[in-house]
């Protein structure tokens, strides 16, 4: 007689599987946390809560102190808090910030965001500049033929990649040629070219010699018949053939 043998599954058994799903929520939480997270767009107010202003309207201001320790990447956003008496203007040409003056500015190169008022006016302005392209850009008020940017209102910021552009802010893609309107429609054929009209033409030229015929070198046939030898050769044989064949069958 053969005994059965049980198999029983022990209690701690049980307890594995809350234990191991525990084990990977808490895996998983921690990888989230590790992983690194694109950091947002920035918008950066200059001179933060003191506005874009002058020396002489604000002393002691410094905004190249200011934009130094600060990483300006494409898509972040420069604010000027400011009035109408007072101008923004960006330039990438260093000569053009360092003489503070931008009427030799190329199309290019450089723009005014703002421009001061004809008149003396203390109404408030508000400008974003968005920042479109890598490497060194430089800002400065350019009202008072310079004046303003020598009195300290100016400064330089270099800007990265980051993470590029974003949507809004790219320039629109090139469309794409449509298809050619020759694709679309039969193509026009020109009947009037010799090319392309095709004609059933009577050859009036003296047909080509028979081989058989001798000219005796002059060019000439040899006899003053009108039936060269070898046509007359052609003509005659099929009816001899008939007569031999004629003659056999009677006989």
């Amino acid at each position: 007689m053969h005994r059965q043998r049980s198999i029983s599954i022990s209690p701690q058994g049980d307890n594995l599987s809350p234990r191991l799903l525990l084990l990977v929520a808490a895996a998983v939480v921690l990888v989230g946390a590790s992983v690194p997270r694109a950091a947002a767009y920035k918008n950066y107010t200059v001179g933060d809560d003191k506005g874009w202003y002058d020396g002489l309207t604000l002393p002691g201001v410094n905004y190249q102190e200011w934009a130094d320790g600060k990483n300006f990447s494409l898509g972040d956003f420069i604010v000027f808090n400011t009035d109408k008496n007072h101008s923004v203007v960006q330039t990438r040409n260093e000569t053009l910030y360092k003489n503070c003056d931008y009427n030799d500015s190329g199309p290019d190169d450089t723009v005014e965001w703002s421009a001061a008022a004809p008149e003396f006016s203390k109404d408030a302005v508000t400008v974003a500049v968005p920042l479109l392209k890598e490497g060194i850009s430089y800002f400065f008020s350019g009202n008072y033929d310079g004046e303003q940017c020598e009195n300290g209102q100016r400064f330089a910021i270099t800007v990265t990649h980051g993470q590029g552009l974003p949507p809004d802010l790219r320039p629109p893609a090139a469309e794409a040629p449509g298809p050619a309107a020759a694709a679309d429609t039969a193509p026009t054929i020109d009947f009037s070219h010799p090319k392309n009209v095709t004609t059933t033409t009577t050859d009036t030229s003296t047909p080509p010699r028979d081989a058989d015929v001798d000219d005796g070198g002059d060019g000439k046939p040899s006899s003053g018949g009108s039936v060269p030898g070898g046509t007359l050769a052609r003509l005659v044989g099929p009816a001899l053939v008939a007569a031999t064949l004629l003659f056999a069958v009677q006989v």
